[in-house]
């Protein structure tokens, strides 16, 4: 029996919430097919890509993986710092950058979707 979109939704970010890494897609697949072996890719796709639209995880577009989202994005643009030695993301309110941003686009009448900034380095622990 199919489950349904929401209950699909809960496992997918059950999985996110589990792990203190962003994940792959296939990895996320791995971890859900130990429970239901039969679930296909463009199922853990569809589902991704419908939490995203719902501000309720976020794409790490730089290399391909995701993080649930650990705060509320209404009017705001998450700013994340990813580690590139441990991997591991942290989330940032960027509130004061919207209305930087929109500036910016709308000098070129571009219509903005969606923001999100993706800032690459060193955390704390492994700089020290």
């Amino acid at each position: 029996m199919r489950k349904r979109a929401a209950a699909r939704q809960t496992d997918v970010l059950s999985v996110l919430n589990a792990c203190d890494k962003p994940m792959t897609a296939y990895q996320i697949l791995e971890q859900l097919q130990t429970r239901e072996p039969d679930i296909a890719p463009p199922t853990v796709y569809r589902t991704l890509s419908a939490l995203t639209d719902q501000g309720r995880a976020h794409r790490l577009e730089s290399i391909k993986a995701f993080v649930p989202c650990r705060c509320s994005h209404l009017e705001s643009v998450p700013v994340l710092a990813i580690c590139e030695d441990c991997g591991s993301v942290e989330e940032h309110d960027g509130s004061e950058l919207l209305p930087k941003l929109t500036a910016l686009t709308d000098q070129s009448a571009f219509r903005a979707d969606r923001h999100i900034v993706e800032i690459h380095g060193q955390c704390e622990a492994c700089s020290a």
